[in-house]
């Protein structure tokens, strides 16, 4: 009988964010931010564990997280703190000394995507992966829409002739919400998105993805209108 998979969810956790202040600990919709993905990461049967590489363990602890069966927490090494470092290299760090077969990493800037979601994109990069046609998943987010360069020429459309925009071609946004690979695929590229990745698109109302205030303000307001959705519904 063959072992099941060891999935290990990478979430990084930092104290500083420089155009929202404290973020990861602010309080989204009545619950510290970071709590929000964690949950559903934890909502996750196929997960093992989540790993939080911080340099926060202090405000952390604050906010009664501690070591447990599913949640480690990795204090940061300082050569790789500070707002300038590549996220590969907190990666590598957990890969290196967290071994797992899969791994699964996201944000806490992602508060609304579901653990639903969450399991079916796990779902299509397995079947994929044992199909040899992918080494890695990242979450998209689809358009078909007129583009334009910073100089006002088209990219993707004559704007002599003006087609329907469900005709354009479709054009896919990284949206940062979730990444799926292995140790291999990471090795490969020195990065989380293999040779050969697939996409998976992500429900536009799970998609936010908090930078700034604004996008702080949109995903209250998704939020907002999700919660009352699910109350009309009970």
């Amino acid at each position: 009988m063959l072992e099941p998979l060891k999935i290990v969810a990478l979430l990084p956790m930092k104290a500083n964010s420089e155009r929202v202040k404290g973020k990861n600990f602010k309080l989204f919709q009545n619950k510290p931010l970071f709590q929000w993905i964690l949950d559903s990461l934890i909502s996750v049967p196929q997960i093992s564990k989540v790993v939080i590489n911080t340099d926060a363990r202090t405000i952390v602890t604050k906010h009664l997280l501690t070591d447990s069966d599913r949640v480690q927490i990795r204090d940061r090494k300082p050569e790789i703190c500070g707002d300038f470092v590549s996220m590969n290299l907190i990666l590598a760090d957990d890969i290196a000394n967290v071994p797992a077969d899969i791994y699964l990493m996201t944000h806490t800037t992602n508060p609304l995507l579901s653990s639903a979601t969450i399991e079916k994109a796990l779902k299509s990069f397995l079947e994929a992966r044992n199909s040899s046609l992918i080494d890695s998943l990242f979450t998209v987010n689809r358009f078909q829409a007129r583009f334009y360069r910073e100089d006002g020429t088209a990219v993707n459309h004559d704007p002599k002739n003006l087609i329907r925009t469900q005709d354009l071609e479709t054009w896919y946004e990284e949206n940062s919400n979730l990444y799926i690979f292995t140790t291999e695929s990471f090795m490969a590229t020195g990065a989380r998105i293999g040779k050969h990745p697939m996409m998976f698109e992500t429900p536009r109302l799970e998609s936010i993805d908090i930078d700034d205030q604004t996008d702080w303000q949109l995903a209250n307001a998704v939020a907002q209108y999700i919660f009352s959705q699910t109350l009309s519904c009970l």
